[in-house]
């Protein structure tokens, strides 16, 4: 390559040295270089005034006579050059000689040689005589040997370099010339009006020399239509950006006809073809100011109808301004056709080069003409308000909540070992003082007392504390002694009329159903997202079925590795057609039949194969034909016309997507209506591809691979198979709970004492028949319940089917384990009474405290029913329904069979076989008194040992001070619970769906789709236009496709990864009559002679009312394809619903997507922020209805406000138990102590959530209200023996707390011994006696043992949601009514009742 001003005289004294006569300079003259020179492929070429090249024909081996020939033509021209180019020789000069043709031409001519070697090269200039000039060529800055203003690099198209691929221009230094008139105009047209004037490189074709001596047929006018064509097809990407269109247009226009064209572009490569030199490559120098200019005003530009960044199709995805001008000038099919280097400038390199370019003009210019809107430039957007997220305070990485809790019951705990520290100072300091005094209360309680009163020692005397008297506890007691008696005198009248009321009730069992469907389990159809939902199947069709598979390759213990290869995708696609011809079972239904088809006649299938549909897949290119297709996929469409973002089909890439270690394919599916025939013969052909795909996981391991996959119907088969293993277990927990209780309910009357004296006592006293029957009551009560509500139309869910059951089953085998025990200890202190006055005087006692228990639950239970959502709504029904019915069989049912059982004792007759009378019976003198040496194991420990201990003074502290730390911990582990419940734990731990879900978290690259759908809104007017687009400077600064577009730029609040895909946008866009391939009337574009002028920046010259509806509708149907990208069919053909009546668009839906959603919390807080966005477009748009609408918010809708309903919930339960037990037992204050246990135990079970990993959802929810009923089922019973205690055991309780304290304490602590279980004291160790035995064995123990069962599950979500939560509620539980419960009454509970 030649320098500029000095490079002449170089030139001069190169010549002067090698033929030492003068040099003339001329002013037409060129080189022409030759690759790799031999006597086959010698190419001469006569140029004049370096345009004209000679068409005549050369022959591989010219003769003397050819030459002679040329001669006498060539008298005209100026210079005649051959250059010669050796190859390579790196490290050595090389040379060689010209042909002895060409030197036998050259003597003829008088033409002198001079030959120059350069490195690896040799170009000798052949200069007529007295003419002549030595050309010094430097190879390494390329082919354009002149580089000055005025002058070109390459001109015109000369052919294509390769088979089917777009032709290249010719390499021609010559001077720029002055285009004719048309070609002028065309340019201006093109380019603007800058090139109204001036020479340019981009010239028509010049006459011959000779009539003949043919020019070259070089059509000049083809380049400049190439230039437009190429134009035209960027234009439909990035025309909404003004200024990216003129920086765009400017440098191809620049680099295609500038007329200095030489001083910014240098050939490099050339390849000759048919006597042409073809362009091959060139280095297109650009200032760096004008390249990121040029980048920033077209980064943020977007296609609408791919809701993509223009970047992706024009860049290649490009991030900055080096890997845009790489990807333009990247030769490829399709694209560049040669090669255009876009080298760096700084620092030199390129003598007599300037870069060209200057200052682009940013898309955010004051100038109306270029700037561009909000959507396409993120520097032109006006700021949104800054969202005012829920803050949570948080002190260190501690939550408020927890820091002031752990603070408060720190500083509590201190006070208190304080008080304590100063009290043991201050007895010791008078403790010498007193020990008299101390004596002298050491005196034994007196013996006069009677049934109804309770001695309350002080430190002085004994005082009398007279019971109050409550109406309504003597009414129940009156009440239930009479049905107790009335059941026991007809038994058979009894048990006939429940099992005949039963039997109805179960009748409802005809109409008994299952609700399978999660939308209508879990979401209100009164709620905004049941509501949306529908509006949006209604008009746009239910959400497709997607049907996914993934082909890993993570087999190898070394980690990932990439997944792609020749022999992998080729049996990959292979996979792919069998998925194609695969028939649903028993029919004809292909994958055509039933796909979704955007264009009507191809399925989307998005797949790395969309990518080689056209070429197919060859072994030698197919690498290159993917790295093309992923940086450009709209040059490789698939047959159903969208563009495959590579985000979609390929995962786990590293530096390439040729890295990738999973291959994505999604095949799109049509869904309809439950029941329809479109989606019978979906989810059939599912049920074949399921088969199939695992047949396919198979052949998969074997290469070393492998495949997860989910259609539509797996995640349902799955959970199935879960409920089916489920039920299993849910069986084996009733049927150990059964053996249980009716074992338990035996040993209340045989003692290892009786049995060793009497072994017949077993088969008289078993009671394994009554237990039996009791557990037969229970189940009664679910039937009759199940019954009831499915005639009422209420379905069964899976939680009630698995729940109430076990629920029922541990509420009622309390209430029998408290009849029986009461009944057996009326037996052992007054069987002379006849059967009937002791049944009524146990149920007497026990009666009330049921239906304390049973009221409060069912409260508990029914408030549930006011739960929007309709799964806990049901099971609340159910629930409530089943407690009342089995408290009702009972205390009246059960207590006929009990008196049977007791005539059967009596009679001295066999358990379970009544006909067969055992020899020796045992006579009601035999049995144990109340408080002999034989009664019950666990009752005599309880009254010896436990309660008193229990009761002690420094006992009492400490188990309030560890309670109240188990609160605290609780309330500071609440804010830690999370939300939601990943599907992964619904399904058992062994399904396939498992390794689907994980590969989807873990490869898939691309969020959910989000739709923002208008409502009834008239389109047609250009007000809603304005506040429906985004793309045009006369839409509103806050329209809807604005609002979303400035939301995507701050996804970590939005959530949102791209903007809106608006159809008006582009609908307009399609209207444009610079687009003369899409809307098209005849020849001419549709809107081209608009009067007034189409101008889309101002809205003007745009179709309204009826024109907008026929334009629009003739859109929809319109191709979306190379020649007219922005086609409505493919994108847009089921977003748009329009009434032609009333001109009215009666629903349309704006596309956006996610991000990638990778946990519980990201999809919560999605369509938190998708909510709030619809509420902004609102606010900032009147008249405006707008939703957002995607497939996973149906099932996220609950979260938007489960804290507030688990609250308000479970507050009412509890508020509800305090009401009815301080109602029913007369006392507010042991009400308050029932509230204050079971809230404490409540907040403690949400602490151990935390701790054990289970989140808030409709399950846990569910599992909190049966919290609450089974806490309170623990307490009332207790509770209620306190308030109304036995008379003979307090008579006991100061005998039993001396004894106890004369065994555990110093015989001098007397002050200790005379101050136990006086008062409160007495009436808690009184409750315990009495019910504690009760409520361990018939609440704690079967409870536990029906759940650590449970542990064996395979599902996850019985494990995390039954197993665990249950587990922490029996424990918890029991431990806050048989520990915490009894100290709180005994210092906060109520006074005494009077027990009739």
């Amino acid at each position: 390559m030649a320098e500029h001003g000095g490079g002449h005289a170089r030139k001069r004294s190169l010549a002067a040295a090698a033929f030492g006569r003068p040099v003339y300079s001329i002013d037409m003259y060129s080189t022409l270089l030759i690759d790799h020179l031999s006597p086959k492929n010698l190419l001469i070429s006569v140029i004049r005034s370096g345009i004209c090249r000679s068409a005549y024909p050369i022959p591989a081996h010219p003769p003397r006579a050819w030459f002679h020939d040329v001669g006498k033509l060539g008298v005209q021209a100026d210079v005649l050059i051959a250059s010669l180019s050796l190859p390579p020789s790196p490290g050595r000069l090389a040379s060689r000689t010209a042909s002895p043709a060409l030197e036998d031409f050259l003597e003829l001519r008088g033409i002198y040689v001079a030959a120059m070697k350069f490195r690896g090269s040799l170009a000798v200039s052949l200069v007529l005589a007295g003419s002549w000039q030595v050309v010094a060529a430097e190879p390494e800055h390329g082919l354009t040997t002149i580089h000055e203003k005025g002058r070109c690099a390459m001109r015109g198209q000369c052919g294509s370099a390769q088979l089917f691929w777009k032709e290249v221009p010719c390499a021609d230094n010559g001077k720029a010339e002055e285009p004719e008139s048309d070609l002028r105009q065309k340019l201006v047209d093109i380019c603007g009006d800058k090139w109204s004037d001036g020479p340019i490189c981009c010239d028509d074709a010049q006459v011959s020399l000779a009539p003949d001596f043919v020019c070259f047929n070089i059509d000049y006018n083809k380049q400049v239509d190439a230039l437009e064509e190429n134009l035209k097809t960027v234009n439909k990407l990035i025309s909404s950006c003004p200024a990216c269109r003129e920086n765009f247009y400017n440098l191809f226009c620049t680099f295609t006809c500038s007329p200095d064209q030489s001083t910014f572009v240098n050939v490099t490569d050339t390849k000759e073809k048919d006597d042409k030199a073809l362009v091959l490559e060139v280095d297109n120098l650009w200032s760096e100011e004008y390249s990121a200019g040029f980048y920033d005003s077209c980064k943020s530009v977007k296609f609408g109808p791919t809701n993509t960044p223009a970047m992706n199709f024009i860049g290649g995805g490009a991030k900055n301004y080096s890997d845009f001008l790489k990807f333009l000038g990247t030769k490829k099919f399709l694209g560049s056709p040669f090669q255009i280097n876009f080298p760096v400038t700084e620092g030199g390199g390129f003598p007599g080069m300037d870069a060209a370019g200057g200052e682009a003009i940013p898309c955010n210019t004051t100038d109306k003409d270029f700037r561009c809107t909000c959507v396409d430039c993120n520097s032109a957007c006006t700021e949104l308000p800054e969202v005012s997220s829920a803050l949570y305070c948080h002190v260190g990485a501690w939550p408020c909540l927890s820091f002031s809790v752990v603070l408060v019951y720190s500083i509590l705990v201190f006070i208190m070992v304080a008080a304590v520290t100063a009290h043991v100072a201050y007895r010791k300091h008078t403790q010498s003082c007193n020990d008299r005094l101390r004596l002298l209360q050491d005196s034994a309680p007196s013996d006069d007392e009677d049934d109804d009163d309770e001695i309350i020692y002080n430190a002085r005397t004994p005082t009398r504390a007279v019971p109050q008297h409550y109406a309504l506890n003597a009414w129940c007691d009156k009440l239930f002694s009479r049905l107790a008696r009335t059941a026991s005198r007809f038994p058979a009248l009894t048990i006939g009329s429940n099992l005949v009321i039963v039997g109805l009730l179960s009748l409802g069992w005809t109409r008994f159903s299952i609700e399978r469907d999660p939308v209508r389990l879990w979401v209100s159809p009164d709620s905004a997202a049941a509501e949306e939902k529908l509006f949006f199947d209604s008009n746009f069709g239910p959400f497709f079925r997607a049907e996914q598979a993934f082909l890993v390759n993570d087999t190898n213990p070394t980690g990932p590795g990439p997944v792609l290869s020749y022999d992998t995708l080729h049996w990959w696609f292979g996979v792919e057609d069998q998925v194609k011809r695969l028939k649903a079972e028993g029919t004809e239904v292909t994958l055509n039949d039933i796909c979704y088809k955007p264009t009507g006649e191809s399925c989307v299938i998005q797949s790395v194969s969309g990518y080689f549909q056209n070429e197919g897949l060859d072994r030698n290119s197919w690498q290159d034909k993917l790295l093309d297709c992923t940086s450009d996929p709209a040059s490789c469409l698939p047959d159903f016309g969208l563009p495959l973002d590579p985000k979609l089909i390929l995962g786990g890439q590293n530096s390439s997507y040729l890295d990738s270690s999973a291959l994505v394919v999604t095949w799109v599916v049509s869904n309809d209506e439950e029941g329809t025939v479109q989606f019978t013969n979906a989810a059939s052909w599912e049920k074949s591809m399921n088969t199939l795909l695992r047949s396919v996981q198979d052949e998969a391991h074997d290469r070393g691979l492998r495949v997860s996959f989910n259609t539509e119907i797996s995640l349902e088969q799955e959970l199935n198979k879960s409920t089916n293993t489920d039920a299993k277990i849910v069986v084996i927990s009733y049927i150990i709970m059964f053996i249980y209780a009716s074992l338990a309910l035996g040993s209340t009357t045989l003692t290892v004492r009786s049995i060793l004296r009497n072994p017949s006592t077993i088969l008289v006293q078993s009671k394994f028949s009554l237990g039996v029957v009791g557990i037969l009551i229970v189940l009664l009560s679910v039937s009759a319940s199940v019954g009831l509500f499915s005639a009422l139309g209420v379905k069964v869910t899976l939680i009630i089917a698995e729940v109430i059951p076990f629920l029922v089953l541990a509420v009622g085998v309390d209430n029998i384990f408290l009849i029986v025990h009461e009944f057996e200890r009326v037996n052992a202190t007054r069987p002379e009474l006849p059967i009937e006055d002791r049944l009524a005087k146990a149920l007497g006692r026990m009666g009330p405290s049921i239906l304390l228990s049973a009221s409060m639950e069912t409260v508990a239970f029914a408030l549930g029913a006011f739960v929007s959502m309709p799964a806990v709504r049901n099971f609340a029904a159910y629930a409530a329904g089943a407690v009342v019915i089995n408290a009702l069989l009972q205390v009246s049912m059960f207590v006929s069979v009990l008196a049977l059982n007791q005539r059967r004792v009596e009679a001295g007759r066999a358990d379970c076989v009544p006909c067969v009378r055992v020899k020796q019976p045992i006579s009601l003198d035999d049995n144990p008194v109340h408080n002999a040496q034989d009664e019950d194991s666990l009752q005599r420990f309880i009254r010896r040992t436990y309660a008193p201990a229990l009761l002690g003074r420094k006992a009492k502290v400490a188990i309030l001070t560890a309670f109240l730390g188990l609160f605290t911990i609780g309330l500071a582990l609440l804010p830690t619970v999370e939300l939601g419940l990943d599907q992964r734990i619904a399904i058992p731990n062994d399904s396939y769906l498992i390794e689907y879900f994980n590969d989807l978290y873990d490869y898939f690259e691309s969020g959910p789709p989000v739709y923002f759908v208008t409502r009834e809104l008239n389109v047609t007017k250009r007000g809603h236009q304005e506040q429906l687009c985004g793309r045009f400077a006369a839409c509103d600064e806050f329209s809807l496709s604005t609002i979303i577009e400035q939301e995507s730029k701050r996804p970590e609040v939005s959530f949102l990864a791209t903007a809106a895909a608006s159809w008006v946008d582009d609908f307009f866009l399609w209207l444009n009559p610079e687009f003369d391939t899409c809307c098209v009337d005849g020849r001419q574009a549709c809107f081209e002679d608009r009067k007034p002028p189409w101008n889309a920046p101002l809205l003007r010259g745009m179709p309204e009312g009826k024109e907008y509806m026929y334009y629009l509708q003739r859109w929809l149907k319109a191709p979306t394809n190379v020649d007219c990208p922005l086609g409505g069919s493919a994108p847009y053909s089921n977003a748009v619903v329009f009434d032609n009546v009333t001109n009215t668009i009666l629903a349309s839906h704006f596309r956006s997507a996610h991000l990638p959603l990778r946990s519980q919390d990201d999809f919560i807080q999605s369509y938190a922020a998708a909510r709030r966005i619809a509420t902004e477009i609102e606010e900032s748009n009147p008249g405006l209805s707008v939703f957002p609408y995607s497939k996973h918010y149906i099932f996220f809708d609950q979260y938007s406000t489960i804290v507030r309903v688990t609250l308000a919930l479970v507050g009412s339960a509890i508020a509800a138990c305090f009401i009815i037990s301080s109602l029913l037992l007369g006392s507010i204050r042991t009400g308050l102590v029932i509230a204050v246990t079971v809230t404490m135990t409540v907040v403690d079970i949400g602490g151990a959530m935390a701790i054990a990993g289970v989140s808030l959802n409709a399950v846990t929810l569910v599992n909190l209200v049966i919290c609450v009923g089974i806490a309170v089922e623990f307490c009332a019973h207790i509770a209620r023996a306190f308030q109304f205690p036995s008379a003979s055991l307090l008579d006991q309780s100061g005998a039993v707390s001396s004894r106890y304290f004369s065994l555990n304490k110093a015989t001098d602590n007397r002050a200790a011994i005379s101050s136990a279980f006086v008062g409160m004291d007495a009436r808690a160790w009184a409750a315990m006696s009495q019910v504690g035995g009760s409520v361990f064995s018939g609440i704690t123990i079967t409870k536990l043992l029906g759940v650590c069962v449970l542990a064996f599950t395979r599902s996850k979500i019985f494990e995390i949601y039954y197993f665990r939560v249950w587990l922490a509620l029996v424990l918890l539980a029991a431990s806050h009514a048989l520990v915490l419960l009894p100290v709180l009454l005994s210092w906060l509970g109520g006074p005494k009742g009077e027990y009739s």
